[in-house]
């Protein structure tokens, strides 16, 4: 098992590479810019329309932005939420939804996780459940590489570090069950997609985190959620066809190492361990020891 079902896709790794090479090489022969080759190299128009390019594509929200309010309605309009509402660019959260039980959940939104990014959030006050919500537009990305960062670099070392409660995680996004991103969820049963306005949705990633903080002391080793007990991740998860034997459940061990804490994460699916790994000074302890009794 993996910690997420998808991974990249390599034949489509490839076309792009070869794509990027072609457009390398044949670049001077484009556009009306009357210059010859070895002059438009070395004026640097061509590295400066790469570098224009990589910022617009960075840089802009929209898209994102009008997947996840596409999203939404469709919840609204369904009834597994009641409200929802952008909480705007002075809040260091991006989305309120008001649930059907009264309860407000918060929604962060990040990209593909395995950036600095991610460690930039503050659960709001008010919030009775806050998730991040994983929307990551570049097909040629690596899935499994960046949810586990997300998941063991990042987000725990955050939620440990400095209290911050995070309740869930959801993966989900427009290259979901595309080309760019095949969905083995609908390799096995095509009919598991939903429509959401342009898009053909498969079931999100949902992963539950623990409840509480992890402490060495007091909370070594918290389980993670049920997803009752995450009104929203629920939500999202019956409105989208997902199943009970695809949610993810995240539990943090963290314990002291001399001056130093150490953790470990572990993610279970269907009642497997997915992946999970060991804290590296724990392990590099144990070598150390066995050899000295060795002798």
């Amino acid at each position: 098992m993996s910690v997420i079902p998808c991974e990249k896709n390599e034949e489509l790794k490839k076309k792009i590479e070869d794509f990027a090479e072609v457009l390398r090489t044949e670049a001077h022969t484009l556009g009306d810019h009357g210059l010859e080759e070895q002059e438009f190299y070395n004026s640097g128009l061509f590295r400066g329309a790469i570098e224009r390019l990589r910022g617009q594509f960075s840089a802009t929200m929209r898209p994102k932005r009008e997947f996840v309010r596409n999203v939404l309605n469709y919840m609204q309009d369904q009834g597994y939420i009641k409200d929802w509402s952008s909480a705007g660019e002075a809040n260091r959260h991006d989305y309120t939804v008001e649930l059907n039980s009264g309860r407000t959940a918060v929604i962060e939104l990040k990209g593909c996780l395995d950036g600095n990014n991610t460690n930039i959030f503050e659960r709001p006050p008010h919030a009775h459940e806050f998730i991040i919500w994983s929307v990551c537009t570049n097909p040629s990305a690596d899935p499994q590489h960046n949810v586990w960062s997300g998941i063991h670099v990042r987000l725990s070392a955050e939620i440990i570090s400095r209290s911050q409660r995070v309740d869930g995680l959801l993966i989900w996004d427009m290259v979901c069950g595309t080309i760019g991103r095949p969905c083995p969820k609908l390799q096995e049963n095509p009919g598991r997609i939903t429509e959401v306005a342009e898009n053909r949705l498969p079931p999100p990633c949902v992963y539950l985190l623990p409840a509480t903080i992890p402490s060495p002391r007091n909370n070594p080793h918290p389980p993670a959620q049920a997803l009752k007990n995450v009104e929203i991740l629920a939500a999202f998860h019956s409105c989208f066809k997902g199943r009970d034997e695809e949610l993810n459940y995240v539990d943090f061990k963290v314990a002291h190492d001399g001056a130093d804490t150490v953790r470990t994460t572990t993610v279970k699916r269907n009642g497997h361990v997915a992946h999970t790994t060991d804290p590296p000074l724990f392990a590099e302890r144990r070598t150390v020891m066995s050899g000295v009794v060795g002798h």
